[in-house]
């Protein structure tokens, strides 16, 4: 399959992209990976869909083989829109389907409801985060369902504000099996991320875990205006998803067009964990766009 790979200038710096089957001749499809901070290596498997469309992935600015500025000023979701604005522009994409996982999903909103920009033909959010407060809450709710021994690991590095803590760290991968990814041993695609995390994005951002926010992205919150985005829209989620079916169906009725597909026995992975099913809903909602 063809692949062209390019670097594009964004604000404060520059970022790595890679279009997939870019020669193909259906409307591209942009995707935008979660995080913050965490490359998109881990979404490998909708390379599939370059069969028919191109497929672009791009390495926001702070992680995996994008530049790495130590100017922390630069992590915020404002510079985020305008450095997505920014590849879009390079790469002249009139028209576009746009999907965001996790913090991509936000990534996506924001940029809708701020830009206003025409050209966007569709809209998929992967196990979404459109709302810092809701999904604090939600983790909060599995969190509780944990064993004791990972609460009070959880208890006592925010009371302590140690977050390296032996204790914390295996409480936190605790959590991740069950709630991030479900597979054992956990696909390539998924470990490449975790070793090129832009660690300061993502501390700077978010937190040191999904489920401690002290970043600055801690109380953003699109649910008031996603009744706003008017393009036909996918939702999906896992079943034990850090963005619960609950939630996820929370949004999908907020919204203009939008409709929600829960995978079982999937976490936030569900792209990963039911890959065939995952490319096969992502692949008719597009042929239906």
């Amino acid at each position: 399959m063809s692949v062209r790979e390019m670097e594009i200038e964004v604000p404060g710096g520059r970022v790595r992209a890679w279009l997939q089957g870019h020669d193909r001749p259906e409307v591209p499809l942009l995707v935008l990976h979660g995080g913050p901070g965490a490359p998109h290596d881990y979404l490998e498997p909708l390379v599939a869909l370059a069969g028919e469309r191109p497929v672009i992935f791009y390495d926001q600015l702070g992680c995996g083989a994008s530049e790495r500025p130590e100017d922390r000023s630069l992590w915020t979701l404002e510079r985020s829109v305008e450095e997505l604005a920014a590849v879009r522009s390079t790469l002249g994409l009139k028209r576009l389907h746009l999907l965001g996982q996790s913090w991509g999903a936000l990534l996506a909103a924001a940029y809708l409801l701020r830009r206003r920009p025409e050209g966007v033909a569709s809209l998929i959010l992967s196990g979404p985060l459109l709302s810092a407060p809701r999904w604090m809450a939600d983790q909060r709710r599995l969190l509780a369902a944990m064993p004791e021994e990972t609460r009070a690991a959880v208890s006592e590095a925010e009371q302590s504000g140690n977050f390296e803590s032996p204790d914390y760290q295996t409480a936190m991968l605790a959590f991740y099996k069950r709630h991030l990814c479900r597979l054992d041993p956990w696909p390539d695609c998924l470990k490449r991320t975790f070793d090129g995390m832009g660690t300061e994005v993502y501390l700077t951002m978010w937190g040191p875990s999904e489920f401690t926010a002290t970043g600055n992205l801690r109380q953003t919150d699109m649910t008031p205006h996603l009744k706003e985005i008017s393009m036909p829209t996918l939702i999906t989620a896992g079943r034990f998803d850090e963005s619960t079916p609950e939630t996820a169906s929370y949004f999908r009725s907020e919204m203009h067009d939008a409709r929600l597909v829960i995978f079982e026995n999937a976490s936030h992975s569900h792209h990963l964990e039911c890959p065939s099913g995952y490319l096969a809903t992502i692949h008719e909602f597009l042929t239906g766009v």
